[in-house]
């Protein structure tokens, strides 16, 4: 940061720090230069100032600070003989910006320090400014990190230690629980689910499918930021939550990993991953991720509608159904999705974008929605074979030593019934008939 920007913020600072009158201005500009009187350039920079703000900007100094430094007075006052110097920092009070959403007050540091029972320390150890996590071992990291391979690369899993998700939780309740989502999003979002994602489409002529590439990385912490300043969170409250809510990864980390056969795409991961991101494990990812995407999801519901379409969207996962208008013109429709994708700062799997006819089996997150969503039907007669097994020879013949097996079983019932309630109560009676001692 160069003298020019340190002396802007501080005289930014000392505008805010009373009364938004220029007496009062005057007197506290000259006081933190440590001058006895106004230079002649601060006489002009006050009413140049008023002229842009007539109301105190008390949640975004660091906004009036860039302002200041291009105003002609500030200029002058760089080409005089005794350029700008701050001596005397004063505290500038912060305050919310008007907020259409009933999130929780939060107009300064010590009120967030205070709703996540820290003190300022603490806040700016987990907040990470400095971003020492990249450097960081182990031990003094605020997330363990795995890695997982898959079809097409890698995933990275950043699970936040015990400390940093109870904050996190705490702002999930608190900041980003109240701001409304778009009603396409279904994943991480309480009421919506896989089946509430699904039931548009079903029976549909035409379903088509695309996935979002590493769609926690590809989000920034700017984004993030700006999804808090819309909440009407100050400038320094917005810094501050970003920082407790997105990581870099460790370079140890990153090169303990083989790169996969698919180099373009791991160098895209990295370099995402490399800069503030959200990261997959911690509880405010998805309800982050789903603000941020508010923008694409509105676009890409109006370009369905522009076909005749359904559109949702569970956490990466994109689905599109409709009739004649869309078959007709999947072409054009795929094209126009990618171009709206990356402008709004995403990626499409290429691989991964398919169309599905109601001739064949529109699956879509394993469940097939030709008529209505279900599992398929060798998954169903899976299960069925599975409980008559353990209902005829016992349930521990087939749990082949595996740990948990009952409620392993429980599990997919309750998968099958989120997607297919009938079929899920007549199999989970099978269930309860069955002893599991």
């Amino acid at each position: 940061m160069n003298r020019s920007t340190v002396a802007a913020r501080g005289v930014a600072t000392a505008m805010l720090a009373g009364p938004w009158e220029p007496p009062s201005l005057r007197r506290r500009i000259t006081h933190c230069l440590g001058r006895d009187r106004a230079p002649r350039w601060v006489m002009r920079l006050v009413p140049q100032v008023l002229e842009l703000y007539p109301r105190p900007p008390r949640d975004r100094p660091r906004e009036l600070a860039a302002v200041i430094q291009q105003l002609p007075a500030w200029q002058e006052a760089l080409g005089s003989t005794r350029p700008p110097r701050v001596l005397h920092w004063l505290i500038e009070p912060t305050e919310m910006a008007t907020t259409r959403w009933p999130v929780t007050p939060l107009p300064d540091l010590g009120a967030l320090a205070r709703l996540l029972d820290l003190d300022t320390g603490e806040l700016a150890w987990f907040a990470d400014a400095r971003i020492l996590e990249r450097q960081a071992r182990e031990p003094l990291r605020h997330y363990r990190w795995s890695a997982r391979p898959t079809r097409d690369g890698v995933r990275l899993l950043a699970a936040p230690k015990p400390r940093l998700k109870e904050i996190q939780r705490r702002l999930l309740r608190h900041v980003l629980a109240p701001i409304t989502l778009h009603p396409a999003a279904h994943g991480g979002v309480p009421g919506r689910s896989v089946a509430s994602a699904l039931a548009p489409h079903a029976g549909a002529q035409v379903v088509i499918r695309a996935d979002l590439e590493m769609f926690f990385a590809a989000i920034p912490a700017r984004r993030v930021y700006g999804v808090l300043r819309t909440a009407g969170y100050p400038e320094a409250v917005g810094y501050a939550i970003t920082g407790l809510c997105t990581t870099v990864i460790p370079r140890a980390v990153w090169q303990a990993i083989k790169p996969p056969a698919g180099l373009d795409r791991h160098r895209r991961l990295g370099q995402s991953l490399a800069v503030p991101h959200l990261p997959q494990g911690a509880p405010t990812s998805p309800a982050l991720a789903n603000l941020v995407a508010f923008s694409l999801d509105r676009r890409l519901s109006g370009l369905a509608r522009a076909f005749g379409a359904e559109y949702t969207r569970y956490v990466d996962d994109l689905t599109f159904s409709g009739g004649s208008r869309l078959r007709s013109a999947r072409s054009a429709f795929v094209e126009q999705l990618a171009a709206i994708t990356a402008d709004e700062g995403f990626r499409l799997v290429e691989a991964k974008t398919v169309a599905l006819g109601a001739s064949g089996r529109q699956q879509a997150f394993g469940a097939v929605l030709n008529h209505h969503p279900t599992l398929s039907r060798p998954e169903r007669d899976a299960l069925r074979a599975l409980l008559h097994n353990c209902a005829v020879h016992g349930w521990r013949s087939q749990a082949r030593g595996r740990d948990g097996f009952p409620a392993h079983v429980l599990g997919r019932i309750g998968h099958l019934s989120g997607l297919d309630p009938v079929l899920g109560a007549k199999l989970r009676d099978r269930y309860d008939r069955i002893d599991w001692t």
